[in-house]
């Protein structure tokens, strides 16, 4: 059967040229006799394949030279703890600016090592915007101030990076890494979960600016230590090797496509085509994130009546469009519509919407 439309927000879709690809190279690698998962992570083998990846993203995003990548095994949840562990003196204040469901569970992972203050919240308004920047309210002595660039859950993205002054910027990333271009040199450090845009489940992405490992943190373990890390080539101990390589694969699947320059217009169509439909449906649907700040990857939005909630997942799964049930924390609908996510799918989106409000309206 005919591929669906995938719009999960994470696991995500993945490219199809990338999973026909593993599957053809999944019992046999490079003519090795043997999958690239059953390999020796210090092998010669796997070690070109992690050597190329790192240099396939440094060029994706442009990476410069005095940052180090790190490639984590789990989630982002993990680093946001990890941050305040390797960049923050015990107690130390870290600020933080709450736009949306992943910024709170971000202050609530460091909770434990520093001074974890609230520098700006929307969440009086439901986060549907963020807030403005002189609204901020910045301490003198701050280990860093982090942000999330885009909010998975509640479709808030920061369009602009914010200029925090002499603290550094640290930015959860996971949503809309590869999106579009950044300049990483206003960032102390970025992080951001693969299964997003950036591969499969289970492995993440730290890029930090390399005299930022000069600070002493606080006691860890060694595995929690990124300069350990860095030292050991992201392999302290066994990596997840499967979901490295995968990662590798959409790397260099990006860069033939035309790179993030090229994402960047396809996101901006694909977005601005399902807004178009949300707005232009006199109330019908309806998104009540501020325009200004709406998300290019991750479109929630509401039918004008909960009852036809149930029929409208239905008759999207029957037309191979799956995945479109919002997050529990905030119900309704969610469109993840990520770099794999073809054009093609969008607009199939968009007609099944204009087709089901005809039917329903």
């Amino acid at each position: 059967m005919p591929r669906a439309f995938n719009f999960s927000a994470g696991p995500a879709t993945l490219p199809e040229p990338v999973l026909r690809q593993a599957q053809e190279e999944m019992l046999d690698w490079h003519g090795v006799g043997a999958s690239i998962v059953e390999l020796s992570h210090r092998g010669p083998e796997f070690m070109g394949v992690a050597a190329e990846a790192e240099a396939d993203l440094r060029k994706l995003i442009g990476v410069p030279d005095d940052y180090a990548v790190l490639f984590t095994q789990g989630g982002a949840t993990a680093q946001q703890a990890l941050i305040a562990l390797n960049f923050a003196d015990p107690g130390q204040p870290a600020d933080y600016v709450i736009s949306g469901h992943w910024g709170k569970t971000a202050i609530k992972q460091v909770k434990p090592y520093v001074d974890a203050r609230i520098a700006a919240s929307s969440e009086s308004d439901g986060f549907r915007t963020i807030p403005d920047r002189a609204t901020w309210t910045l301490s003198d002595d701050a280990a860093y101030v982090h942000i999330t660039a885009n909010e998975t859950i509640h479709g808030v993205e920061f369009r602009d990076t914010p200029d925090v002054g002499a603290a550094p910027l640290f930015a959860d990333f996971s949503s809309s890494i590869a999106s579009e271009p950044i300049d990483i040199s206003k960032y102390g450090l970025i992080y951001a979960g693969a299964q997003k845009n950036l591969g499969p489940v289970g492995i993440s992405v730290v890029i930090l600016r390399r005299d930022l490992l000069e600070r002493a943190g606080q006691p860890r373990a060694d595995i929690f230590d990124y300069r350990s890390q860095l030292k050991g080539e992201s392999m302290l101990n066994t990596p997840p090797t499967w979901n490295w390589y995968l990662a590798g694969l959409v790397f260099k699947w990006m860069l033939a496509e035309g790179g993030v320059e090229e994402f960047a217009r396809r996101n901006a169509r694909k977005s601005a085509l399902l807004y178009s439909v949300i707005d232009g449906s006199g109330g019908f649907y309806r998104n009540e994130v501020g325009p200004a700040v709406r998300s290019r990857m991750n479109v929630p939005f509401f039918l004008h009546d909960e009852a036809l909630d149930k029929p409208f997942l239905k008759q999207a799964s029957e037309a191979g469009l799956i995945s479109l049930k919002g997050h529990r924390a905030l119900g309704g609908m969610r469109a993840s519509i990520y770099n794999a996510m073809p054009e093609e799918g969008v607009q199939a989106l968009a007609d099944f919407m204009q087709g089901f409000r005809k039917r329903h309206g």
